[in-house]
Protein backbone atom coordinates (compact mmCIF):
# COMPACT_ATOMS: atom_id res chain seq x y z
CA UNK A 1 0.00 0.00 0.00
CA UNK A 2 1.59 3.24 -1.37
CA UNK A 3 1.88 6.02 1.04
CA UNK A 4 -0.60 8.83 0.35
CA UNK A 5 -0.60 12.58 -0.48
CA UNK A 6 -0.94 14.16 3.32
CA UNK A 7 -0.28 10.92 5.02
CA UNK A 8 2.63 10.35 7.52
CA UNK A 9 5.40 9.61 5.57
CA UNK A 10 8.40 9.04 8.24
CA UNK A 11 9.50 10.40 11.74
CA UNK A 12 12.77 11.56 12.18
CA UNK A 13 14.83 12.28 15.39
CA UNK A 14 17.15 15.46 15.78
CA UNK A 15 19.77 14.58 18.03
CA UNK A 16 23.81 16.25 18.95
CA UNK A 17 24.82 13.21 19.72
CA UNK A 18 24.31 10.27 17.43
CA UNK A 19 26.10 7.20 18.97
CA UNK A 20 24.73 8.17 22.67
CA UNK A 21 21.23 8.64 21.09
CA UNK A 22 21.60 5.39 19.14
CA UNK A 23 23.03 3.78 22.24
CA UNK A 24 19.75 4.70 24.78
CA UNK A 25 16.91 3.32 21.88
CA UNK A 26 18.84 0.08 21.41
CA UNK A 27 18.86 -0.85 25.03
CA UNK A 28 15.31 0.97 25.29
CA UNK A 29 13.28 -0.04 22.02
CA UNK A 30 16.12 -2.65 21.10
CA UNK A 31 16.84 -0.89 17.88
CA UNK A 32 19.66 -1.54 15.43
CA UNK A 33 20.82 1.48 12.94
CA UNK A 34 22.76 1.76 9.54
CA UNK A 35 23.54 4.31 7.27
CA UNK A 36 21.00 6.01 5.14
CA UNK A 37 20.63 7.15 2.05
CA UNK A 38 19.74 11.22 2.06
CA UNK A 39 23.17 12.42 3.76
CA UNK A 40 26.08 11.63 6.21
CA UNK A 41 24.57 12.79 9.01
CA UNK A 42 21.24 10.99 8.41
CA UNK A 43 21.04 7.08 9.93
CA UNK A 44 17.93 4.70 9.82
CA UNK A 45 16.56 2.85 13.06
CA UNK A 46 15.41 -0.58 11.98
CA UNK A 47 13.54 -3.73 14.15
CA UNK A 48 13.72 -6.67 12.52
CA UNK A 49 15.14 -5.87 8.95
CA UNK A 50 11.82 -3.07 8.67
CA UNK A 51 13.13 0.98 8.82
CA UNK A 52 10.99 2.48 11.97
CA UNK A 53 12.74 6.00 12.17
CA UNK A 54 15.34 8.14 10.83
CA UNK A 55 18.00 9.87 13.19
CA UNK A 56 19.64 13.27 11.83
CA UNK A 57 22.70 14.44 13.66
CA UNK A 58 22.57 17.88 11.66
CA UNK A 59 20.30 19.28 14.53
CA UNK A 60 23.65 20.89 15.98
CA UNK A 61 24.80 22.53 12.71
CA UNK A 62 21.62 24.22 12.19
CA UNK A 63 20.68 25.09 15.69
CA UNK A 64 17.20 22.27 16.09
CA UNK A 65 16.51 21.09 19.70
CA UNK A 66 16.51 17.59 19.52
CA UNK A 67 13.35 16.47 19.25
CA UNK A 68 10.82 14.06 17.23
CA UNK A 69 9.55 15.01 14.17
CA UNK A 70 6.71 13.66 12.28
CA UNK A 71 6.64 14.24 8.36
CA UNK A 72 3.68 14.25 6.00
CA UNK A 73 4.14 13.46 2.09
CA UNK A 74 3.08 16.37 -0.33
CA UNK A 75 2.94 16.67 -3.88
CA UNK A 76 5.05 19.86 -3.96
CA UNK A 77 7.40 21.12 -0.97
CA UNK A 78 7.27 25.07 -2.55
CA UNK A 79 3.50 25.03 -2.33
CA UNK A 80 3.03 22.82 0.86
CA UNK A 81 5.59 25.98 2.56
CA UNK A 82 3.49 28.95 0.78
CA UNK A 83 0.50 26.96 2.26
CA UNK A 84 1.85 26.69 5.83
CA UNK A 85 3.08 30.46 6.24
CA UNK A 86 -0.27 31.20 4.32
CA UNK A 87 -2.53 29.61 6.67
CA UNK A 88 -0.38 30.68 10.01
CA UNK A 89 2.22 28.28 10.25
CA UNK A 90 5.90 29.28 10.21
CA UNK A 91 8.52 27.73 8.10
CA UNK A 92 12.23 27.06 9.84
CA UNK A 93 13.78 25.32 7.18
CA UNK A 94 13.26 24.26 3.12
CA UNK A 95 12.55 23.81 1.19
CA UNK A 96 15.64 22.01 0.49
CA UNK A 97 17.00 19.30 -1.10
CA UNK A 98 17.81 16.40 0.82
CA UNK A 99 18.76 12.97 -0.96
CA UNK A 100 15.81 11.72 -2.89
CA UNK A 101 13.31 13.96 -2.07
CA UNK A 102 13.07 17.99 -0.63
CA UNK A 103 12.15 18.54 2.64
CA UNK A 104 10.35 21.11 5.19
CA UNK A 105 10.63 22.24 8.55
CA UNK A 106 8.10 24.28 10.51
CA UNK A 107 5.01 24.85 12.46
CA UNK A 108 1.24 24.78 12.88
CA UNK A 109 -0.30 27.83 14.04
CA UNK A 110 -0.04 26.73 17.74
CA UNK A 111 3.76 26.25 17.59
CA UNK A 112 3.77 22.18 16.99
CA UNK A 113 6.88 21.62 14.69
CA UNK A 114 6.76 18.97 11.88
CA UNK A 115 8.05 18.68 8.60
CA UNK A 116 7.11 17.73 4.77
CA UNK A 117 8.25 15.70 2.57
CA UNK A 118 8.42 15.45 -1.28
CA UNK A 119 9.55 12.21 -2.78
CA UNK A 120 9.98 8.68 -2.37
CA UNK A 121 8.95 7.29 1.27
CA UNK A 122 9.69 3.63 2.74
CA UNK A 123 6.59 1.63 1.04
CA UNK A 124 6.41 -1.16 3.97
CA UNK A 125 6.28 2.40 7.05
CA UNK A 126 2.90 3.18 7.98
CA UNK A 127 2.02 4.37 11.00
CA UNK A 128 0.08 1.77 13.25
CA UNK A 129 1.21 -1.50 11.67
CA UNK A 130 4.63 -3.71 12.44
CA UNK A 131 7.15 -1.72 14.19
CA UNK A 132 6.24 1.49 13.03
CA UNK A 133 5.19 4.49 15.68
CA UNK A 134 2.08 3.09 16.37
CA UNK A 135 0.20 6.29 16.99
CA UNK A 136 0.29 10.11 16.28
CA UNK A 137 -1.28 12.96 18.35
CA UNK A 138 -1.25 16.36 18.22
CA UNK A 139 -1.42 18.60 21.07
CA UNK A 140 -2.54 21.42 20.82
CA UNK A 141 -3.98 24.86 22.04
CA UNK A 142 -6.31 25.81 19.49
CA UNK A 143 -8.55 23.22 17.79
CA UNK A 144 -10.59 24.48 15.59
CA UNK A 145 -7.49 26.54 13.69
CA UNK A 146 -5.07 23.59 14.01
CA UNK A 147 -8.07 21.84 11.95
CA UNK A 148 -8.37 24.29 9.69
CA UNK A 149 -4.92 24.68 9.31
CA UNK A 150 -3.99 20.95 8.54
CA UNK A 151 -7.32 20.12 5.90
CA UNK A 152 -5.63 23.47 4.08
CA UNK A 153 -2.13 21.93 3.55
CA UNK A 154 -2.88 17.98 3.93
CA UNK A 155 -6.11 17.48 2.61
CA UNK A 156 -7.39 16.51 6.14
CA UNK A 157 -11.39 16.39 6.77
CA UNK A 158 -12.17 19.64 8.99
CA UNK A 159 -14.13 17.33 11.22
CA UNK A 160 -11.40 16.10 13.69
CA UNK A 161 -13.19 13.24 14.93
CA UNK A 162 -13.10 12.13 10.79
CA UNK A 163 -9.04 12.33 10.94
CA UNK A 164 -7.63 9.31 9.00
CA UNK A 165 -4.21 9.79 10.91
CA UNK A 166 -3.91 11.39 14.04
CA UNK A 167 -6.11 12.12 17.27
CA UNK A 168 -6.04 15.58 18.83
CA UNK A 169 -5.57 16.41 22.15
CA UNK A 170 -7.10 20.12 23.15
CA UNK A 171 -5.24 21.75 26.15
CA UNK A 172 -1.81 22.69 25.47
CA UNK A 173 -0.34 25.57 26.57
CA UNK A 174 2.46 27.49 24.35
CA UNK A 175 4.72 29.33 27.20
CA UNK A 176 4.54 26.33 29.86
CA UNK A 177 7.75 25.56 31.48
CA UNK A 178 6.58 21.91 31.14
CA UNK A 179 7.87 20.80 27.66
CA UNK A 180 5.43 18.07 27.34
CA UNK A 181 2.35 20.63 28.42
CA UNK A 182 3.62 22.76 25.11
CA UNK A 183 1.61 22.02 21.77
CA UNK A 184 3.82 19.03 19.93
CA UNK A 185 2.94 15.85 17.95
CA UNK A 186 3.73 13.43 20.17
CA UNK A 187 5.30 10.17 18.43
CA UNK A 188 3.90 6.86 20.37
CA UNK A 189 5.85 3.49 20.17
CA UNK A 190 4.39 -0.14 21.01
CA UNK A 191 6.36 -1.61 24.33
CA UNK A 192 5.21 -5.39 25.04
CA UNK A 193 6.87 -4.83 28.64
CA UNK A 194 6.13 -1.07 29.44
CA UNK A 195 7.85 -1.49 33.24
CA UNK A 196 10.60 -3.14 32.11
CA UNK A 197 11.26 -0.62 29.04
CA UNK A 198 10.84 2.11 31.68
CA UNK A 199 13.50 0.59 33.62
CA UNK A 200 15.78 0.17 30.54
CA UNK A 201 14.89 3.85 29.76
CA UNK A 202 16.13 5.02 33.19
CA UNK A 203 19.13 3.09 33.38
CA UNK A 204 20.34 5.03 30.17
CA UNK A 205 20.07 8.66 31.46
CA UNK A 206 15.74 8.99 30.25
CA UNK A 207 13.66 10.03 32.19
CA UNK A 208 9.59 9.79 32.89
CA UNK A 209 7.63 12.62 32.10
CA UNK A 210 3.85 11.54 33.03
CA UNK A 211 1.91 8.91 34.68
CA UNK A 212 0.98 6.04 33.47
CA UNK A 213 -2.84 6.87 31.28
CA UNK A 214 -5.16 3.66 30.78
CA UNK A 215 -5.95 4.26 27.90
CA UNK A 216 -7.50 0.71 24.72
CA UNK A 217 -3.91 -0.24 24.26
CA UNK A 218 -3.28 -0.21 27.74
CA UNK A 219 -1.23 2.07 29.77
CA UNK A 220 0.23 5.47 27.99
CA UNK A 221 3.78 6.81 29.30
CA UNK A 222 5.19 10.11 28.00
CA UNK A 223 9.31 9.66 28.36
CA UNK A 224 12.26 12.07 27.49
CA UNK A 225 15.56 10.43 26.08
CA UNK A 226 18.83 12.06 27.87
CA UNK A 227 19.22 14.84 25.36
CA UNK A 228 15.53 16.15 26.14
CA UNK A 229 13.63 14.68 22.84
CA UNK A 230 9.91 13.49 24.18
CA UNK A 231 8.45 10.15 23.05
CA UNK A 232 5.52 7.99 24.48
CA UNK A 233 5.53 4.36 24.90
CA UNK A 234 2.11 2.32 24.48
CA UNK A 235 1.61 -1.04 25.48
CA UNK A 236 0.04 -3.41 27.84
Amino acid sequence: MAVRRGAPCWVSLTTHDRRATEAFYNGVLGWSFEDGTLAPEFRVATVAGRPVAGLNEAAAARGLPARWTVFFLVEDADKGAEMMAERGGTVAVGPLETGSGRAVLGADPCGAAFGLWQGATPAEWHVGADDAPAELCLRTCDPDDVAEFYSALLGWPRAVAEWPYAALRPGARAADPDPGARPRWEVSFRSADPGGTLAEAARHGGSVLSAPQEVAEGRRITLSDPHGALFTLVGA
